[in-house]
């Protein structure tokens, strides 16, 4: 369960992105991130741990830098003796908002799990601190991490993996570079081995905006795919062998665009 608030603290922002984003011509949605976390005063810790390219973080921090932040730093979250420094770990809690590059999101799962670092990310969620997460990064913001999976539109009984994820929420589970990569099935698999989160499917250069009440906001230029079990009268995930088709009836579906919001909650879309 994500750490509780508490003590008169409102939560940060969770903004998972869908991959891709644009981060030159108009970055709407990275703009979007240094706007909530303080504009000029901002300061971004980069996490480049899911990426295997030495680029990665650098770049990152050199679009940030360009938007007119306070301050941007990679942080080299490497391994899990990384993960235990304790001057690494001080930096990243200097900062108002933390953004995780994409990758793995096992690299991710495998180099932060149960470290320090982790810790410090979920309390620092829990007292305000915004964290964004794009790709890899996006996936495993969540509890419930789908690690790997296939493609198609029809969900299987062995189509999907998960993993433990951060853990900054567990009322959704989410998928990214969705349309792009036919990823329909592998979320509505996730959903049906517990329906109990919301799938939150993003595509491309787009990203969910998710307030502290649970309320998240479309931004970006491709739209969002909402999976809602809540009303789900039959899944046959319980019987159906290996490669079958899962049988789900009842399940609610809505596709969201910019501006549109959705209660993650209440399970409602907001329009306007």
């Amino acid at each position: 369960m994500p750490p509780r608030s508490g003590d008169g603290h409102t939560r940060g922002y969770i903004v998972p992105i869908g991959g891709a984003e644009e981060k030159i011509t108009e970055p709407a949605i990275l703009a979007r991130f240094v706007e909530l976390c303080g504009g000029a005063e901002a300061r971004i810790a980069i996490i480049p741990t899911a990426s295997q390219k030495d680029e990665t973080g650098p770049r990152y921090a050199d679009v940030f830098q360009g938007m007119g932040v306070a301050d941007a730093r990679v942080l080299p979250f490497l391994t899990r003796a990384d993960c235990e420094r304790a001057d690494l770990v001080s930096e990243l809690e200097h900062a108002n908002g933390v953004f995780l590059t994409g990758g793995s999101q096992l690299r991710l799962s495998t180099t932060l799990g149960g470290t320090a670092t982790t810790r410090a990310l979920r309390q620092m969620n829990a007292h305000g601190v915004h964290v964004a997460g794009t790709s890899a990064g996006a996936a495993f913001l969540c509890e419930h991490m789908i690690a790997r999976g296939d493609e198609g539109s029809t969900p299987r009984a062995d189509m999907v993996n998960l993993a433990p994820g951060l853990g900054l929420t567990n009322h959704i589970i989410i998928d990214q570079h969705f349309r792009q990569r036919d990823r329909l099935g592998r979320l509505l698999t996730a959903i049906a081995y517990n329906p109990f989160a919301v799938g939150v499917g993003l595509d491309e250069d787009t990203a969910a905006f998710i307030d502290p009440d649970g309320v998240l906001e479309v931004i970006g230029s491709g739209s969002i795919t909402v999976i809602d079990p809540s009303d789900l009268e039959y899944s046959s995930m319980s019987s159906a062998t290996k490669s079958e088709p899962v049988c789900m009836i009842g399940v609610r579906l809505h596709v969201l665009v910019n501006g549109v919001r959705y209660d993650t909650r209440g399970r409602v879309a907001l329009r306007g």
